[in-house]
Order: structure tokens, then C-alpha cells, then sequence
């Protein structure tokens, strides 16, 4: 996979991460529900990335 395709992904991940992280938080009110859907997301965006 050539690099503006990574980017693009990263890019495309960063949205639900600030948008997602936001809603988490206002629902929990706790940021130890917000670092663990945060990882979910990254792991989630290597394992597309890494292919």
C-alpha cells in the first residue's frame, strides 16, 4: 500500500476518534472509557494500514 493511501486512512480514522472520543466521554464522564476506544480505533486502523 503506497503511502497517500496510509495517510488518506489515518486521516479517515481521526474523525471518529475526536468525534467518537467526545461522545464517550459525555455519556462515561470517565477518560478510562475514552483511552480504551481510542486503542480499539488504532488497533483497528494498523490492522488496515498494515495490510
Amino acid at each position: 500500500m503506497d503511502i497517500p493511501r496510509k495517510l488518506g486512512i489515518m486521516i479517515y480514522t481521526a474523525v471518529p476518534a475526536i468525534v467518537g472520543g467526545g461522545i464517550i466521554f459525555h455519556f462515561f464522564g470517565d477518560w478510562t472509557q475514552v483511552i480504551i476506544y481510542e486503542g480499539l480505533l488504532y488497533m483497528a486502523a494498523l490492522g488496515i494500514v498494515s495490510r
